[in-house]
């Protein structure tokens, strides 16, 4: 039976060979090095936690990672090409975790707490870091990993990992490719991450600060200042969330929950439309009560409220978003948390004329729009590259 991936580069036609993971490796000495052994100036040595694999922090390490200073000693050190994987996780999908060398910081590099350090041997060690993302690896974890609220995964155990090479040529092409859709994401994600900045800080200017009844930064053509009134005075409705799914059956109209509002898959229901998109939606009860939301129409779920407004709906959206944190801190009741019951009638909002509230509204919704469009081409990107690491590995 020809050992093949599903998806291969023209010209390869070789069967792949199976190998153990402690058969093409070696392993190098890790230390017990906790975060108590940091320290803020450089020293000329670093080290890798396994809390910033977990994290992303250490992860394709280059020049640019920013890692964490440890003091000086005569540590095994870390080389170009070299893999560090985890060796305890809080889940399974944790277990063995990699990050993989490309480039050495500016300093001596060392494998910290919880950490297996490996140096391939005639092997690219970016084929492993990504050989280690694949369900068949996932899988391989999750039958050897070890543990109950902490996971772990031995080396002896590790080492017996079976998995299918081909020739180093043909390693270097898959890992090619997976490389560039890394760039792609990184990229992209770059500009989600300046764009939701960007929106941040016209959040902080365009409204008025604490104290202030005018912003530091205004549409052209207004001069006056604004009002300050109670969310109330600005509320012509309140609808209470009653759908309960288990009670609904399958129909034209959006469920909305948690799930559904946080991006999950839209649940057709029959029932009763009672909320549009200008609608302002917040969670009302649990660990998240008081988050805000906008742009969903369907039935409501039990958990949720809706307003709509007098104003433009937007504009009150948009402040409220501002103001989120203060609305986690002060608008909740402690132990089990709900909003509070006068919410409406303590909280207070600025208010100008019509014409500007749908300026701020419509400028910040299109940024919000652009940050959406955005992180989609992400989530696709994230996608893809899921779908060729299960189709060029076997």
């Amino acid at each position: 039976m020809a050992v093949q991936p599903k998806l291969r580069f023209k010209g390869f036609t070789d069967d792949w060979e199976k190998r153990q993971l402690g058969n093409v490796v070696d392993k190098i000495k890790s230390y017990s090095l906790s975060r108590d052994v940091e320290y803020n100036e450089s020293t000329g040595y670093k080290y890798v936690h396994y809390g910033d694999i977990h994290t992303g922090k250490a992860d394709i390490i280059n020049k640019k990672s920013v890692l964490p200073n440890i003091k000086p000693s005569q540590y095994t050190t870390l080389s170009v090409n070299d893999l560090i994987v985890t060796d305890a996780s809080e889940d399974y999908q944790g277990i063995a975790s990699p990050a993989v060398i490309q480039e050495l910081p500016d300093a001596n590099l060392v494998a910290g707490l919880h950490t297996i350090a490996l140096r391939p041997q005639a092997t690219n060690a970016t084929f492993l870091y990504y050989l280690l993302h694949t369900n068949n690896f996932k899988h391989f974890g999750y039958r050897t990993g070890t543990g109950l609220k902490v996971f772990g995964i031995s080396w002896p155990n590790l080492s017996k990992f079976e998995f299918n090479l081909p020739s180093l040529e043909e390693q270097d092409k898959v890992v090619d490719l997976l490389r560039f859709l890394d760039n792609l994401i990184t990229v992209n994600q770059r500009k989600v991450n300046l764009l939701k900045k960007k929106k941040t800080a016209y959040l902080q200017k365009l409204f008025p600060k604490t104290g202030s009844n005018i912003p530091e930064l205004r549409f052209k053509g207004y001069i006056d200042a604004w009002e300050k009134r109670q969310l109330d005075d600005v509320v012509e409705k309140q609808i209470k969330g009653k759908a309960q799914l288990k009670k609904l059956n399958a129909g034209k109209v959006e469920y909305l929950d948690t799930v559904r509002l946080n991006g999950g898959s839209p649940i057709l229901t029959d029932g009763i439309q009672d909320v549009s998109q200008d609608d302002i939606l917040i969670l009302w009860d649990g660990s998240k009560a008081g988050t805000v939301y906008s742009g969903f129409e369907g039935t409501l779920g039990s958990t949720l409220k809706a307003y709509r407004t007098s104003v433009n709906s937007q504009f009150v959206y948009q402040f409220l978003r501002l103001h989120q944190k203060n609305i986690y801190s002060n608008y909740r009741t402690p132990n089990i948390p709900h909003v509070q019951k006068d919410f409406l009638n303590v909280f207070k909002i600025d208010i100008p004329r019509f014409e500007e509230q749908r300026k701020i509204g419509d400028f910040l919704s299109s940024l919000d729009n652009l940050i959406t469009v955005n992180q989609r081409k992400v989530d696709l990107l994230k996608e893809k590259k899921k779908s060729l690491l299960q189709q060029t590995f076997i």
